[in-house]
């Protein structure tokens, strides 16, 4: 059923940042703002022209675009670059998936949340980075590809729940792969703590 990974992610993300993450991050509250008002939209859509677009996509979107511009002029540029790449890259797996549906050996769903994944995590060293370039990219495809569609008998829905479902995954496995790369830093610190500890004891 679509929208049910997206739910349930989505909610395990808000459950977490409200009640799990430390006060004082300074991400906590906008990120369970954010969150809860994508799954307040997800079921808004409206019309744009010829295009149908659901209200949670584009307001992701529009998110993404907000915390970029808080980037160095620098960083903006690579940024674009790396979700421009991200965009290509969706667009043509959609197509392949239309055209030459045999080379999908899985559930879609998966073979988007692991390439797209770990596509990020090549072209990006942090987790909001990686995050941002993702969402961003894969959106932004999402209406490079409703353009291409528009020449073909093709109705389609901008930010629909499919794409939330798959844009769910992509970043459960982002924060996934964050914590197993800080979780080698947390043990070493730890690890580190302890000798020193047994050594003063000695």
């Amino acid at each position: 059923m679509e929208g049910m990974m997206f739910y349930w992610i989505y909610w395990s993300f808000w459950v977490y940042l409200t009640f799990l993450t430390d006060k004082k991050n300074p991400y906590r509250r906008k990120l369970s703002a954010i969150i809860l008002i994508v799954i307040l939209l997800s079921n808004h859509q409206f019309k744009l022209g010829e295009y149908d677009i659901h209200a949670s996509g584009l307001f992701l979107l529009l998110m993404c675009y907000l915390f970029l511009s808080q980037e160095k002029r620098g960083a903006i540029l690579y940024f674009y670059i790396c979700s421009l790449i991200v965009s290509i890259g969706y667009v043509a797996f959609h197509l392949f998936e239309i055209f030459d549906p045999v080379w999908i050996i899985f559930k879609k769903e998966w073979m988007m949340g692991i390439g797209f994944g770990y596509l990020a995590i090549l072209l990006q060293k942090s987790l909001k980075g990686r995050l941002l370039i993702a969402i961003c990219g894969t959106m932004q495809g999402e209406f490079l590809y409703a353009y291409t569609l528009n020449k073909f008998p093709f109705p389609y829905e901008i930010g629909g729940l499919e794409y939330l479902d798959a844009c769910a995954l992509i970043s459960a496995l982002l924060v996934a792969w964050s914590a197993i790369e800080n979780a080698g830093t947390f043990f070493q610190t730890h690890y580190h703590f302890f000798e020193k500890g047994k050594q003063k004891s000695s």
